[in-house]
């Protein structure tokens, strides 16, 4: 599916989905390379920054987890950047997208002027965008782990211990996704001056800028899940050995009482007590003095 805006000199396109016929007609128009289009036709594994004589084209990778279309935890844009032109394609949509071409229009339709006066500007906005878009995604992280901090300190730490390991392979996605991205700007920062001056340089490093804080905050988020595991586990392992000590002091005071209660058992003739009057409570007697003596030795030793 094609899409067309146009401000004042700057045309963006932007496609979803595309078919071969769709980039084959942007083919014609823009001049674009085979090998470029014959990527923009399916996802592409990793990250890059091409250099053409007319254009750049740039490859990166969004993380989601709030926002899914598809189930998938990262979203691929292509750009091709000239001096005029900005051409977006993605796989599915990207509501960050969506929303800029809001923007675009009303732009369009009251001739604003701040977008800028070439495509970079057009580049620059949408990268804002999407930076936003990922720090309200790492927003949504930081709801969770509060919810999942209350819990761990409310007593359901073996509950938690799922909910940790999601959020975590969400962090551990979320960092994979946008590893390269400091790169890749920093290779476009080194080459975008040959299409748009060397004016832009400043708006690419404000870009970086944006890029540096959500690798920031992940860190942070980082941290505190890392924190947040450490502590539930410490938890639920002094839970669990609390269990097993009860277990263990029970085990410990019944081995006595057990024993004789097999002794007065025993299938003999000369066995003391049995048979006397009232042998049944004495040996219960035996037995819960037994038991008093246990605990009362098991608290002097502040087992207990």
């Amino acid at each position: 599916m094609l899409f067309r805006y146009t401000h004042k000199k700057i045309t963006w396109i932007d496609l979803e989905s595309p078919t071969q016929d769709e980039v084959r007609k942007l083919m014609k128009e823009f001049a674009i390379h085979p090998l470029v289009a014959n990527e923009l036709l399916s996802p592409t594994v990793r990250p890059k920054v091409d250099i053409y004589p007319n254009y750049l084209y740039l490859i990166l990778h969004f993380p989601v987890i709030e926002h899914r279309h598809n189930g998938r935890a990262e979203q691929e844009v292509d750009f091709i950047l000239g001096k005029n032109f900005i051409i977006t394609t993605h796989y599915e949509t990207i509501d960050p997208l969506h929303e800029f071409s809001k923007i675009f229009e009303v732009n369009s339709i009251i001739d604003k002027s701040h977008i800028g006066v070439h495509a970079g500007f057009v580049f620059f906005h949408l990268l804002k965008e999407l930076y936003r878009a990922l720090g309200a995604e790492l927003d949504h992280i930081n709801t969770i782990l509060e919810r999942v901090e209350a819990s761990v300190f409310d007593g359901h730490e073996r509950e938690m211990v799922e909910a940790i390991s999601r959020v975590n392979r969400d962090i551990v996605n979320f960092r994979q996704a946008i590893r390269l991205h400091g790169d890749v700007l920093a290779s476009f920062e080194n080459v975008s001056a040959k299409i748009y001056g060397d004016d832009f340089v400043y708006y690419i490093q404000a870009a970086i800028g944006e890029y540096q804080k959500i690798a920031s905050a992940l860190d942070g988020h980082r941290e505190t899940i890392s924190e947040l595991h450490k502590t539930n586990d410490s938890l639920l392992t002094t839970k669990q050995n609390e269990t097993m000590k009860t277990f263990t002091i029970m085990a410990f005071v019944t081995l006595p009482i057990s024993f004789i209660a097999a002794l007065f058992g025993m299938n003999v003739k000369d066995t003391p007590i049995s048979g006397s009057a009232g042998d049944f409570w004495v040996i219960v007697g035996m037995m819960m003095a037994t038991l008093l003596l246990m605990f009362a030795y098991f608290k002097h030793k502040k087992w207990m």
